[in-house]
């Protein structure tokens, strides 16, 4: 069963990245949603290739914990405050990116697939690190504009950039540790 959800969602992946890359050149890459769906692509065509070995197990897991904190952020986050459900679950690359694939890949590594070890459970918190250090750095320099509203350095106070940073990490923390747990 895992490698029928996993096939279903390279499929998904596929159409929801054709569409966020669609005539944006690279631009679609500083989207954690675009690169949580990459990863999700990349391990379900791993997991395909080679099965349900440790390393796989372990990038799969990393891809859903990513998944789950896209879900997480949109549905939490974004979507009150913009205030588009429909635009951001229902049309276009989102309806893949922040809703079928989150849910159907998460879905298959709960219930099919083989789970990474307790240890894994701080490689989300680390890839989410790094990701967004580097979107704040680069909102600072002005290479970047957000793409996440709490981004904006420069439309926020910088009390409000560090609340925005420490809330999002304990955020990846805790569902990479409740997909574990589930998981287990």
């Amino acid at each position: 069963m895992a490698r029928i959800c996993n096939l279903i969602l390279l499929a998904m992946e596929a159409r929801g990245l054709s569409l966020s890359f669609s005539g944006k050149g690279w631009k679609p890459l500083v989207f954690y949603t675009v690169l949580s769906n990459l990863m999700a692509a990349l391990s379900s065509a791993l997991l395909l290739l080679f099965g349900q070995t440790g390393w796989v197990a372990a990038l799969r897991y990393l891809s859903i914990c990513m998944l789950v904190m896209t879900f997480f952020v949109t549905t939490c986050v974004l979507i009150p405050q913009s205030g588009e459900l429909k635009a951001m679950l229902f049309s276009g690359s989102c309806l893949y990116h922040h809703l079928l694939c989150p849910v159907l890949a998460t879905l298959s590594y709960l219930l099919w697939e083989r789970h990474a070890g307790a240890a894994a459970i701080w490689l989300p918190v680390g890839v989410t690190l790094v990701y967004g250090s580097l979107m704040l750095c680069l909102n600072y320099r002005r290479r970047v504009d957000g793409p996440y509203p709490f981004f904006k350095v420069y439309e926020q106070s910088a009390a409000a950039t560090v609340l925005w940073f420490i809330a999002l990490l304990a955020a990846v923390s805790l569902l990479s540790a409740g997909v574990w747990l589930l998981g287990k």
